[in-house]
């Protein structure tokens, strides 16, 4: 009766020891999570939550959309719209085709290719100010260029780049400076990408006779459709929110939409303005992303057979 009477005491206990253990594996994930989460609630989403109600309340706090009419009115509203759409549609392409030949390149197995790798990630590590800075010395009336043409003879007085005058090169300027500093961003995202597409695919539809212009359009292009997924979101982000390499080479010459925010909020010292052009470049990203993740969809069993 005893052994038996002990035996009813330890039952319990040894079956309650398994149930800790699953409960540990369900919370364990949440407590890991927990930081992030809390970063991401105080830097960001409480500062969007506050933006938004900005934006739909006058200065002395009441609910008005003055702010909103206000930004509309404003002169500079209809340019710095025209060129922040312009600008994200002239780069965005450009730096997708450049990432991915940069990418594919590096898969490529060219002698050296890690060299490239180095020298391309190199603005990776530099600021957006810092980059329209080391671009302001190359177009500058004295800058790189200029004193490149002057040397060889080709011009005397120079080209002035920077110069109101010339809108269009002023523009390329900042697109061309947008280029050089995230383009490696892209190429990242798309070499990580490249990198996880089994070979097996490539070298079956190389057997059956396919070309390599086939290869890639009918065996890359669509297993790499989440990367681009992410990089043309990624980066269509930041282009509506292009504003140190702008002001950095072209002051308010070049109006965008993330300048007239920052002139509104300490210049003019207008915050719920501000709220306003800052609400509608968040507006312009979720309509974009919403269209990237509808044309680049992918569905469950094609992650799948990934």
């Amino acid at each position: 009766m005893t052994s038996e009477a002990a035996a009813t005491q330890v039952g319990p206990t040894v079956a309650a020891a398994p149930v800790a253990r699953p409960r540990r594996r369900v919370i364990t994930p949440y407590v890991l999570l927990a930081p992030t989460v809390l970063f991401l609630a105080v830097f960001f989403a409480w500062p969007m939550l506050q933006a938004l109600v900005l934006a739909f309340q006058d200065a002395s706090g009441a609910w008005s959309l003055a702010p909103i009419q206000r930004m509309t009115g404003d002169l500079n509203f209809s340019d710095s719209m025209r060129i922040t759409l312009v600008f994200a549609a002239v780069v965005i392409p450009l730096q997708t085709v450049l990432a991915l030949g940069m990418a594919l390149l590096l898969m490529s197995g060219l002698r050296g290719a890690g060299v490239f790798l180095y020298l391309w990630a190199i603005p990776l590590g530099i600021s957006d100010l810092a980059s329209g800075v080391v671009w302001l010395s190359v177009f500058t009336d004295r800058g790189y260029i200029n004193s490149i043409l002057a040397g060889l003879g080709v011009s005397d007085t120079g080209f002035a780049f920077l110069s109101y005058e010339n809108p269009i090169s002023l523009f390329v300027c900042a697109a061309v400076a947008e280029l050089w500093r995230a383009t490696s961003i892209v190429m990242v995202i798309l070499l990580s990408g490249l990198q996880v597409i089994p070979r097996d695919y490539g070298e079956a539809a190389e057997v059956f006779g396919a070309t390599s212009w086939q290869r890639f359009r009918h065996v890359t292009l669509p297993l790499l459709r989440p990367s681009l997924q992410v990089a043309l979101i990624l980066r269509t982000i930041l282009a509506f929110q292009v504003f140190a390499v702008v002001i950095a080479l072209a002051g308010r010459q070049l109006p965008v939409l993330a300048e007239e925010a920052y002139h509104f909020y300490y210049d003019i010292r207008s915050p719920n303005v501000a709220a306003a052009y800052a609400l509608l470049i968040m507006l312009l990203s979720l309509v974009f992303t919403a269209v990237y993740l509808r044309l680049l969809r992918v569905r469950d069993a094609e992650l799948a057979r990934r």
